[in-house]
């Protein structure tokens, strides 16, 4: 898949732009908070219509502009699709993001924020796997919407006494346990990627290995799964919180057999987070039938000139690639597109040098 133009309109701090990348690596290169990091938020929410950064529809809009929108084309072999998304406010005042999508359209984001797949609170970690399982099956996302809702009525009633809980415990072994049998498959193929991937980028042989700790037996059923609501009923109910499923549980990240949660510099788990996302590509592009577009904010920072061209000379070959970065320039990693970002306006640059790694 391929982004054959992007025309944005009052979006962040671009007032208006119109561009044509190119397939392979796009590097967007300037000073900070010239509009770098929100470019590739607009790429973004052009393909799947909602920010990687988790920002808000009102916070996407031009300062004081009453609506904004995005438009480009995709390319799937002779296959074109033209997208747009529409900003506006609604009657109520909030905002809303509308405009349909197209399903074999994937991105994969990397910012600083993945760090926290690594170092953060285990919720980071689902999102994590959530959101990779939702990029290979998309009823994924739709299981997971519907079970919070049964959760927070499960937990209102506990909150109340208990009473008429067992239909809430039936629904939340049913849609729990496809929650988890999709996210174990996605540990699956993580997995198998990232113990390939990761010795690449960091040259050298290390093992990393990837488990899903969860608070059921693997081979849980629904009967199984209230029988452990049904052990931990007391507590539960003294707490008002659902201490058993898919929203208790956790990853663990292994490098070399130490916890990366709490274990390894920061250029060493920067590294491994980036070779985590990295690693959803491979199966993406299974599942869809064409590569996702990968959008690595600021992805080199932290990281030796020697890992810099392991990781440029792997993106380098992973079809279009959009990477932002402050330097001037970076390590050899080929045929590269250059593009100088100021102050909201992207442009061109040519006859851009590489510096030699030593």
């Amino acid at each position: 898949m391929l982004i054959q133009w992007i025309s944005l309109e009052n979006f962040r701090n671009y007032r208006t732009l119109t561009l044509s990348p190119e397939p392979t690596l796009n590097v967007l290169s300037g000073p900070n908070a010239q509009g770098k990091t929100n470019f590739l938020e607009a790429l973004g929410v052009l393909l799947v219509g909602r920010s990687f950064r988790g920002a808000k529809a009102a916070d996407l809009a031009r300062w004081d502009a009453p609506a904004a929108s995005l438009a480009g084309e995709l390319a799937r072999g002779e296959v074109t699709r033209s997208l747009r998304r529409e900003l506006s406010r609604r009657e109520d005042g909030g905002w809303v993001v509308t405009g349909e999508g197209c399903p074999w359209a994937r991105a994969i984001p990397f910012g600083w924020q993945d760090l926290g797949i690594l170092y953060g609170s285990p919720q980071a970690r689902r999102n994590f796997l959530d959101g990779f399982a939702g990029k290979l099956q998309p009823a994924h996302l739709t299981a997971h919407a519907r079970y919070r809702r049964i959760l927070a009525r499960r937990n209102h009633l506990l909150q109340r006494g208990g009473g008429e809980i067992e239909p809430w415990d039936e629904q939340l072994a049913i849609v729990g346990l496809e929650i988890l049998a999709r996210r174990r498959a996605a540990v699956a193929l993580l997995d198998a990627e990232v113990r390939r991937l990761y010795p690449e980028l960091s040259g050298r042989e290390q093992e990393v290995r990837l488990e899903y700790r969860g608070s059921l037996e693997t081979a849980a059923s629904v009967e199984r799964f209230r029988e452990a609501l049904e052990r931990r009923r007391a507590e539960e109910l003294r707490r008002g919180l659902t201490l058993v499923g898919p929203h208790r549980d956790d990853l663990l990240v292994e490098l070399d057999g130490r916890d990366m949660r709490t274990f390894g510099s920061r250029g060493q788990q920067r590294l491994l987070a980036l070779a985590l996302r990295l690693a959803e590509a491979g199966p993406v592009e299974a599942a869809v039938g064409s590569p996702p577009v990968l959008l690595l904010d600021d992805a080199l920072s932290e990281l030796d000139p020697q890992a810099q061209e392991r990781v440029l000379r792997r993106v380098a070959r992973s079809g279009q690639v959009f990477l932002t970065t402050a330097e001037a320039s970076l390590p050899d990693a080929g045929t590269a597109a250059w593009w100088n970002v100021q102050e909201g306006r992207v442009s061109e640059m040519t006859g851009v040098s590489v510096r030699e790694v030593a």
